[in-house]
């Protein structure tokens, strides 16, 4: 696990470290997507999480959901093109399940992505993330999960 500024970061993810979301094979051609652990200490307590519905499709750098925080409303966006597959129904009732577990019951879509092969090289291995987070909390002036 990459740790940067008290940012947990797991080794076994790829990263779109700009717009603070992770992505993980499924095996079957499909990706989990959710938030980092950078993306919830900006945010803080995550208070709705409003995705799109099962069978939408969605472009690349487009919202797969709409993330609501008392600091932050936004989109989670998605480095990949495809279709939303499967949502993750339990963060509807209780959002800031990506606070506690934003790596494991805290995903928020399930994505069949369109070009996943020209996509992937895009995103940042988990082995190779901290000096682009680090430059990445440089430039918002973040300084870091246990600050926030």
């Amino acid at each position: 696990m990459t740790q940067v500024r008290g940012c947990n970061l797991p080794d076994d993810l790829l990263y779109d470290v700009d717009n603070h979301t992770w992505f993980q094979e499924t095996g079957d051609g499909k990706v989990k997507l959710g938030m980092t652990t950078v993306a919830t200490a900006l945010a803080g307590e995550i208070v709705a999480f409003t995705p799109k519905k099962v069978g939408r499709s969605v472009s690349a750098g487009k919202s797969v959901a709409t993330i609501e925080s008392g600091k932050w409303v936004g989109p989670a966006k998605s480095a990949a093109a495809g279709t939303i597959v499967e949502v993750n129904e339990a963060m509807v009732s209780k959002p800031n399940t990506a606070n506690d577990d934003p790596y494991g019951a805290g995903w928020l879509v399930i994505l069949d992505p369109e070009d996943w092969a020209s996509v992937k090289p895009t995103l940042t291995p988990g082995s190779e993330v901290a000096a682009p987070y680090e430059a990445k909390m440089d430039a918002d002036g973040f300084a870091g999960c246990e600050a926030a």
